[in-house]
C-alpha cells in the first residue's frame, strides 16, 4: 500500500509525519467533538498500530463515546481528561482545525509536535506535519495507509475500526466520496477476519426509541422549498427533551431528507445552546455544500458539510435557506 500521489498542497509531508511517529515514544491521539465512526475508529486503529510499535498511547475526545461506537475495541480507552502532562508528540485525527477539539494554539506545550491527519477539503493545514488526502471517503484510508507506511501488521481489532470508519463516512459505500480504492481497502480489511455483519447490526440496525422519536419530531417540522429541491429539518432543544433523545442520536438524520425524490440538498438544523444553532448539510449530485457552509464559518467536503450559526433558528433557518436557494439558482457546479 503506497501513499496517494495526488497530495498537491504543498503544506502536505506525509514522510515527514511518518518519521516523526517512529521516533516518537508517547503518542496523544485526539478527534473531534461530536463524534462520530470515522474519527472514532481511525484514532484507535492508530493508537492501537502505535502501541504495537512500542509506544505509550494515550485517546482524547471532548465528548463521550456514542452508544452505537461503543462496541469498538479499545473504545472504553477514549478520556475526556486532556493527556497531562503532554507528550511532545500529538495527532489530530479526521480534524479541520484545532477548534473541532475545542482547543487553540497557545494550549499546546510549546514544544509539542502537532500531527494533522485528515481527509475534508476544508482542512487548514494546522499541522507542523499534516496529511490531508480529499480525495478520500474516509479519515480511515488514510489511516490505513499510515499504518501500512509505518510497518506495522494489522490485526482484526484495527480492521474492525478501520472498516467502521470507512462504512460509515462513505454512507455504507453510497456517496459519491467511495472510489475504487476504497473498496480494495475494505476488502484487505475483509480478509483480516472483520465481522461485518456484526458490525452494520451495531451501527445500522440498533437504533434507541428516543432516536426514533427524535426522528418524528425532525419529520414533523420538515418543510421543501427551491421548487422541491432544498429539504429542511428543524430539531429545537424541546425536540431534544421530549424525545429523550442524545444529541448524538441526531446522527444521520438529515438523510432522511436528503432521499426525498427531487431533493439535491437536505438540512438539518440543531439547537445546541442558547442561540447556538448546528447545521449539517448533505447533496445528492452536484451541490458543493462546502462552499455554503463555509459561508458561515464552517465546511467539510463537496457532498456532506456543517456550520454553527449563533442566531436564533428562525433566523438561521432563513439564512440556510436563501444561500442553499440562491446556490442552486447560480449552478454552484464544482
Amino acid at each position: 500500500m503506497r501513499i496517494r500521489k495526488n497530495l498537491m498542497n504543498p503544506k502536505n509531508n506525509p514522510e515527514g509525519m511518518i518519521e516523526v511517529l517512529r521516533k516518537a515514544p508517547k503518542v496523544a491521539l485526539f478527534s473531534h467533538v461530536s463524534p462520530d465512526g470515522d474519527c472514532i475508529g481511525s484514532m484507535l486503529a492508530l493508537g492501537l498500530a502505535l502501541e504495537k510499535m512500542g509506544k505509550e498511547v494515550s485517546f482524547y475526545n471532548l465528548n463521550s463515546v456514542p452508544s452505537y461506537l461503543a462496541f469498538l475495541p479499545g473504545s472504553s480507552r477514549i478520556s475526556q481528561e486532556l493527556p497531562s502532562p503532554q507528550p511532545e508528540t500529538l495527532l489530530f485525527v479526521d480534524c479541520t482545525d484545532l477548534g473541532r477539539v475545542n482547543l487553540s494554539r497557545p494550549e499546546i506545550s510549546e514544544g509539542s509536535t502537532v500531527l494533522n491527519l485528515d481527509h475534508h477539503i476544508s482542512n487548514l493545514f494546522f499541522g507542523d506535519f499534516n496529511w490531508v488526502d480529499a480525495q478520500a471517503s474516509a479519515v480511515g484510508e488514510v489511516a490505513l495507509t499510515l499504518i501500512s507506511e509505518l510497518g506495522v501488521e494489522l490485526d482484526v481489532d484495527m480492521a474492525t475500526n478501520l472498516y467502521t470508519a470507512i462504512v460509515t463516512d462513505s454512507g455504507c459505500f453510497q456517496y459519491s466520496n467511495t472510489t475504487a480504492q476504497t473498496h480494495r481497502l475494505t476488502a484487505d480489511l475483509l480478509d483480516l477476519g472483520v465481522d461485518f455483519s456484526s458490525i452494520h447490526h451495531h451501527i445500522f440496525n440498533q437504533k434507541p426509541f428516543a432516536q426514533i422519536k427524535l426522528l418524528q419530531c425532525a419529520l414533523e417540522g420538515l418543510e421543501i422549498h427551491a421548487d422541491g429541491q432544498l429539504a429542511i429539518m428543524m430539531l429545537s432543544a424541546e425536540d431534544f427533551e421530549h424525545s429523550g433523545a442524545d444529541q448524538e442520536m441526531s446522527e444521520g438524520l438529515v438523510n432522511y431528507a436528503r432521499s426525498i425524490a427531487g431533493v439535491e440538498v437536505a438540512v438539518l438544523l440543531k439547537e445546541v445552546g442558547p442561540q447556538e444553532i448546528k447545521g449539517g448539510l448533505r447533496s445528492n449530485l452536484w451541490l458543493n455544500v462546502n462552499e455554503i457552509a463555509a459561508l458561515f464559518g464552517g465546511g467539510g467536503h463537496h457532498r456532506a458539510a456543517g456550520c454553527t450559526l449563533r442566531i436564533p433558528m428562525a433566523e438561521a433557518k432563513q439564512r440556510i435557506i436563501t444561500a442553499i436557494e440562491e446556490a442552486l439558482t447560480i449552478g454552484w457546479n464544482h
